[in-house]
């Protein structure tokens, strides 16, 4: 990411459009666009005539199966049957042009009970909806004075052909010669850049990355669920935009064990509302102190204290594939394989980024921080909104119970640290170093299941049926082009 001027929630917005302005667009269809426990991105195309007359309702939405949740590819999901319907109730804070589609606009929703569910209040989101449990964490966390903005980094590698897997070229980090002047790839990424402008996402820049054939979109930050949505819009304009000019993108893990994978960082800033604000926990509004060792306020502190108590689970959420964890080794800048954090430091999966030093004026000690976290152990197949409710949702754990930061600063890669160096800093735990290990971790972390709520159970059952799928081809190459085609 850039040293960009601070940001905070209060002057940070989604640049949406309303229903009053689609005249001026020539919109003639509504893409209403949800996605599932597995990453899946749907959408049902309604024209413009008939979705004003669902907005004549008092819940304007579509009725969907409750199945939805528990469809996988081509097959049903344990714990999920044919009966009942939610109503999926649109968003109409969430309305983006749709560039790569001429005439098309997407906006998001909610699941909500069709009928009255006993104990829940109609009109809410359902438990299993992961749009709506985050809509919930995030409003929680302004009872303790906390609110957050969310940015991303989206890699993804640009392939010929999924059959034999071919990148559209063999160029690496930065270098000009992956974005030359003429070229069909360069062409795919101004059109990526133009149609994320205009539908209203900041893009802060664009690039080649290490691997074949792989770029990064760096969008700034939102408050989390407009985040979500965004990141879902950036990666549609990118899958959309790559098939129109008869490119594959894909946002698979890891494709060949000699490149860098691709991930999806996740910045994350966590901000007090209000210094004055009566907040439910104490001291936790200070600024950092002025000190070199000392680089972060008491409410990044707890916050970051409750990311790391809770990261082993999280990573079921946040590397939701056995592909994800080809990614995740020590000494290739992904993250590393200890919970642990450090400033600037790339072998950590939590880096803190601190803002570069001003020549021109001094900084007041009492100033607002500038910092984010930027949390590595994140990739590409993963739901924004499941990723940030266990992250964010993990962070609330931290600031609800003032939770003490074990880990100290890392300044070097925990896996070339000696035992006694690492217990020294407080970093004694592995992440998870499989599918099944993230799995156990959630399964075992009674406090994130209940601030999560109701959809945990069905994330673990989808993900069950979805690696069944993944892995029924009979030969490497055949799971990985199955890969690259879903994900």
């Amino acid at each position: 990411m850039s040293n960009s001027p601070a940001y905070s929630p209060q002057t940070i917005k989604a640049h949406t459009i309303s229903i009053e302005s689609l005249a001026d667009y020539n919109i003639h269809s509504v893409r209403i666009t949800w996605v599932d426990l597995v990453n899946i991105v749907s959408i049902r195309v309604v024209p413009l005539k008939s979705f004003h007359r669902l907005l004549a309702s008092s819940r304007p939405g579509i009725t969907i199966a409750k199945c939805v949740f528990g469809f996988v590819i081509n097959r049903l999901a344990a714990g999920f049957g044919p009966t009942e319907e939610y109503l999926f109730v649109v968003d109409l804070s969430s309305m983006r042009l749709c560039p790569y589609a001429p005439g098309h606009v997407s906006i998001m929703g909610w699941f909500q009970d069709k009928v009255p569910a006993p104990g829940r209040i109609l009109g809410t989101g359902v438990p299993m909806c992961p749009r709506s449990a985050l809509n919930r964490i995030v409003n929680t966390a302004k009872s303790y004075n906390a609110a957050f903005l969310v940015g991303f980094e989206t890699e993804f590698i640009l392939l010929k052909s999924t059959n034999p897997i071919e990148a559209i070229n063999p160029h690496g980090w930065n270098h000009t010669r992956a974005l030359p002047s003429g070229a069909k790839e360069t062409e795919v990424l101004e059109e990526i850049a133009h149609g994320l402008v205009r539908s209203g996402i900041e893009l802060m820049m664009y690039h080649s990355e290490a691997a074949p054939g792989q770029y990064e979109i760096v969008t700034g930050p939102l408050p989390p669920l407009e985040a979500a949505d965004a990141l879902v819009h950036t990666r549609e304009t990118i899958t959309n935009v790559a098939r129109k000019h008869g490119f594959h993108a894909t946002f698979a893990p890891r494709l060949h064990m000699d490149t860098c994978g691709s991930a999806a960082h996740t910045h994350i800033s966590v901000h007090p509302i209000n210094s004055e604000h009566p907040s439910k926990l104490q001291n936790l509004n200070q600024s950092p102190a002025d000190t070199s060792d000392n680089p972060i306020t008491p409410l990044e502190s707890v916050f970051l204290a409750g990311v790391l108590n809770h990261l082993q689970a999280s990573c079921a959420f946040t590397l939701p594939l056995r592909a994800s964890y080809a990614r995740m080794l020590d000494g290739i800048w992904s993250g590393g394989t200890w919970v642990a954090w450090g400033r600037d430091n790339r072998e950590a999966p939590v880096r803190l980024c601190i803002p570069a030093a001003s020549v021109d004026t001094e900084v007041a000690t009492n100033a607002p921080s500038k910092n984010h976290f930027e949390v590595k152990c994140v990739d590409g197949t993963a739901s924004p909104y499941l990723v940030l409710a266990s992250l964010i949702g993990s962070g609330l754990l931290g600031i609800q119970s003032q939770a003490a930061l074990v880990e100290q600063d890392c300044d070097t890669p925990a896996a070339l640290m000696t035992e006694a160096e690492r217990e020294a800093v407080g970093v004694t735990r592995r992440m998870p170093m499989s599918w099944e290990e993230a799995r156990a971790a959630l399964e075992a972390d009674e406090a994130l299941k209940s601030l999560l709520g109701g959809f945990v159970e069905g994330f673990l059952a989808v993900g069950e049926t979805l690696d069944e799928l993944l892995h029924a081809p009979a030969n490497e190459a055949e799971r990985v082009q199955m890969l690259v085609e879903y994900f």
